[in-house]
């Protein structure tokens, strides 16, 4: 094997894994988006006056 397919063997490893990378850092990205909506939309539906009184009798 000559010099010349080892470099560009090394060289579209590394691409691939710069590919990888830049897929893996969008698929992050959306998931935090997703996640904070999904807070926001929880922190609207909480209803803060249901479970503060307990009314019991015996």
């Amino acid at each position: 094997m000559d010099i010349a397919a080892i470099s560009i063997n090394l060289s579209q490893m590394k691409l691939c894994q710069q590919v990888g990378v830049s897929v893996l850092k969008l698929a992050m990205d959306s998931a935090e988006t997703q996640c904070a909506d999904l807070i926001k939309i929880l922190e609207q539906t909480v209803n803060p006056h249901l479970g503060a009184n307990l009314d019991i009798k015996a």
